[in-house]
């Protein structure tokens, strides 16, 4: 029976993908693969083993929709083809299908950090772990991509390269201290994009400057100087937070040395919690492009902080991405892309308000709703 064809953008962007194994050795096809990957990591599993019995007990629903010319792979085909398959293309792919169900961007925050894959340090060939430079739409909650490299010291040459390959023209760009660099600044606005960045010693000079600034701002009561604030106050277990955002487009005071493009204002958090009687107030300090709007620049930098509890901690603790022992050739970059595609897919469904866990469960038990979260049927 001729599998049906299900038209979806999915299964489009991932049919580009070339296929590394020469013509006599494709038993089974490398878009049949991908697919039966990918829904078995949206339910749960993680090693080939374990990815290999999910097909298995689901190969009546696959045939459904894929060919399987000569049933389902067995774990070493799984294993052998994410190994040789380019990370490069693969990647591509997922921009092609993220970029299409992606909300409109135009005015959004898109936070890029660094992540080390822990368990791919492999002490036999004395490589380092991967450490992955990731993107994350703050508003719609999307993994947008990641650039490999060895180690975190290499973020600042990673950053441009995912910057070169995202569509940013209108996004607000937020980065940590170690993305603090002029050149990541002019790229951003040469692509018509803004920015928010961390400041920390690494830029010793214009934290000083930015610190001081501030400082003397607050003991004077902020005389003379033209500057936006806003406040929120967040209550939960006895601990009381309040964040107060300034945001000033003085930079007179700057050295002239301190030369950043498109440089619009001066930032600062002024954190204050109490927790049980005990009072302790803490100060983060930015720069921006974006010349006036504080509410904008308090969403971003709170925003921010997305990239860490909803992409990397869910990565690790949902999907075990720190246990994952995946070291070898190109495998645990490309298993990286389909965590990403599974995380999108799970976040992207809306029929249900479950947690990403408990939606990986009841993909495992119900087969229609496994397909509704990968195929929209």
């Amino acid at each position: 029976m001729t599998p049906r064809i299900i038209p979806q953008p999915l299964i489009a962007s991932l049919s580009i993908v070339p296929d590394p194994r020469q013509d006599i050795n494709k038993k089974h096809l490398l878009i049949d693969i991908l697919v039966i990957t990918l829904c078995a990591v949206v339910a749960g599993a993680e090693g080939w083993n374990e990815i290999e019995s999910f097909g298995r007990e689901k190969e009546s629903v696959f045939r459904k929709f894929l060919a399987l010319p000569h049933g389902i792979p067995s774990h070493d085909i799984f294993r052998d083809v994410f190994l040789r398959m380019d990370p490069q293309p693969f990647g591509k792919a997922f921009l092609q299908w993220v970029q299409g169900i992606q909300l409109e961007t135009n005015g959004r925050f898109v936070a890029i950090d660094g992540k080390t894959l822990r368990r791919t340090l492999d002490r036999a060939t004395s490589r380092a772990p991967f450490h992955l430079v990731n993107a994350w739409a703050t508003e719609n909650g999307l993994a947008l991509g990641h650039v490999a490299v060895d180690g975190k010291s290499n973020e600042i040459t990673a950053i441009p390269k995912l910057l070169d390959v995202l569509c940013i023209e209108g996004c607000t760009i937020t980065i940590d201290a170690m993305g603090c660099q002029t050149k990541i600044a002019d790229l951003i606005t040469k692509r018509k994009g803004d920015y928010i960045f961390s400041l920390k010693e690494n830029q010793k000079g214009l934290f000083q400057d930015v610190k001081d600034f501030f400082q003397i701002s607050e003991e004077t009561g902020f005389d003379g100087i033209e500057y936006e604030t806003f406040e929120t106050i967040e209550k939960d277990h006895g601990r009381i937070e309040t964040r107060t955002y300034y945001l000033s487009q003085d930079i007179s005071t700057l050295d002239p040395k301190h030369h950043w493009p498109n440089l619009g204002s001066l930032g600062m958090v002024r954190e204050t919690r109490q927790v049980n009687g005990k009072k302790s107030v803490d100060r983060r300090y930015f720069i921006t492009s974006h010349k006036s709007d504080v509410r904008l620049f308090a969403k971003g930098v709170r925003g921010h902080w997305g990239i860490e509890n909803k992409l990397h901690w869910v990565l690790d603790v949902t999907f075990h991405e720190d246990l994952c022992r995946k070291r070898k050739d190109a495998s645990a970059i490309n298993f990286a892309w389909i965590r990403k595609m599974a995380i999108n897919l799970l976040r992207k469904d809306t029929s249900r308000k479950d947690s990403l866990r408990r939606k990986r469960l009841i993909a495992a038990w119900n087969t229609e709703y496994l397909l509704k979260v990968v195929f929209g049927i």
